[in-house]
């Protein structure tokens, strides 16, 4: 079938290379030099809700993948939906549930969805008043969309009255940060999961790990995340029901209860304390970057049936089991992230990388026919293997093969669930 893929990164990258493995044609806009290579891409932007419907229209497009959630926020899925196209992407009312951390969490205290205790805050004097009741170990959130840079992670009620100042005062995150939501820090280990939805149904993909600190060791600030692995293996099958059962089975029910349906992925940030209780942390409505990568290597599956039959209200039956025993994804990173960024680095080596290995490039451009750094995280290099071990042995050789300057990178992706087992 014919694919339209919306974006530009490493999450719209690893879903071009598995459609295009699955043997769909697929179209990208606007894509990257990486998407270049199992796609067509054409230079519309991942905000020309316009000019994004045309080309699908134009291109007679069975299935648009919208992959970024801003588009999604401002009603892509909407716009597109009204032509008759089919759309894997929630509808802008569902999509609020990334769009604003205030609505999400809202959400979870009318549908009984288990999360922290928490305060909207719109001034200093709030914070001051929620701290008080919750304490200094909290976590204080941006409200909007902030790039996935809008979460501070507080040990104490300074650094929390720090961070909200520099949200609601310093502007930080513009908009986005006008409000903020100051919920008390849950203590456990963090689970990744992603669920397909048609509507009525979800579809659990295999549990994915990230590593969201700079540094090894869970060391320096969060980024976007650093890497991931999946399989997780204290994740057994009786979490995963839980975690079906109590919260995206609750979650696609409220949202019916409200008259929203949904039809996309779920993705799930979830907290889980040691007695296997799960909490949700937040919803993000789209695949994750870097999650989505080690999960395309290990499902060898026709993607593009499931999407359509999501975005068609009725996906297949059974489930969506992986055919590798495991996979790791290594983000290189960019000189100055997560801070301040260096671009225009020149990339070598990609060519050299051992065979089984793919490069998702990130953030990537060309200039005058050389490749070069355009982003944060540049390129998420992805092996699968029978084992963790394995796979973050072949990843690791393959990034040790590319080199740009300034490239950063943890060397301990994986390492924990590889000793576990």
């Amino acid at each position: 079938m014919n694919v339209l893929v919306v974006g530009s990164g490493g999450r719209e990258h690893a879903l071009c290379w598995r459609l295009r493995a699955s043997g769909h044609a697929v179209t990208a806009a606007p894509g990257n030099p990486g998407m270049a290579e199992v796609a067509d891409c054409v230079d519309v932007s991942a905000s020309d809700t316009d000019g994004l419907t045309a080309l699908a229209l134009e291109r007679r497009v069975e299935l648009v993948v919208i992959g970024p959630e801003a588009p999604l926020v401002a009603g892509l899925a909407d716009r597109m939906r009204r032509h008759g196209l089919a759309v894997f992407g929630p509808s802008a009312a569902a999509a609020r549930l990334e769009g604003s951390k205030l609505y999400a969490k809202q959400f979870f205290q009318r549908h009984a969805i288990r999360t922290a205790e928490f305060a909207e805050c719109a001034s200093t004097a709030e914070v001051d008043a929620a701290l008080a009741e919750l304490g200094g170990r909290v976590v204080v959130k941006a409200d909007g969309l902030a790039a996935g840079k809008g979460v501070v992670v507080c040990a104490t009620g300074e650094e929390a009255r720090a961070a909200a100042r520099e949200m609601l005062e310093g502007n930080r995150f513009g908009a986005a940060g006008r409000k903020v939501v100051v919920e008390r820090r849950l203590v456990g280990r963090e689970l990744s999961l992603l669920a397909l939805c048609d509507g009525s149904r979800c579809a659990l993909l295999p549990p994915v790990e990230d590593h969201k600190a700079i540094f090894d060791g869970d060391r320096g600030p969060n980024t976007g995340g650093m890497g991931t692995v999946s399989p997780v293996g204290w994740v057994d099958e009786a979490l995963l029901e839980r975690v079906r059962r109590e919260i995206f089975d609750r979650t696609l029910a409220g949202l019916a209860a409200e008259s929203i349906d949904y039809r996309g992925v779920l993705y799930a940030g979830l907290m889980v304390e040691e007695d296997g209780t799960p909490w949700i942390l937040e919803y993000n409505v789209r695949f994750g970057d870097p999650e989505i990568q080690p999960l395309v290597a290990r499902l060898d599956v026709d993607l593009g049936a499931w999407l359509l039959g999501a975005a068609r209200g009725a996906m297949p039956s059974g489930r969506l089991e992986p055919s590798l025993g495991a996979a790791v994804c290594v983000v290189l990173a960019a000189h100055g992230y997560p801070g301040d960024v260096r671009t225009g680095d020149p990339i070598r080596g990609i060519d050299q990388v051992p065979r089984g290995v793919q490069v998702f490039h990130a953030g990537t451009v060309r200039v005058a026919g050389e490749l070069v750094t355009a982003g944060g995280r540049v390129l998420g290099v992805t092996a699968g293997a029978d084992t963790v071990a394995a796979a973050r042995a072949l990843a690791y050789r393959a990034a040790e093969t590319i080199h740009f300057d300034g490239m950063q990178f943890r060397r301990d992706i994986g390492a924990r669930e590889a000793n576990e087992r």
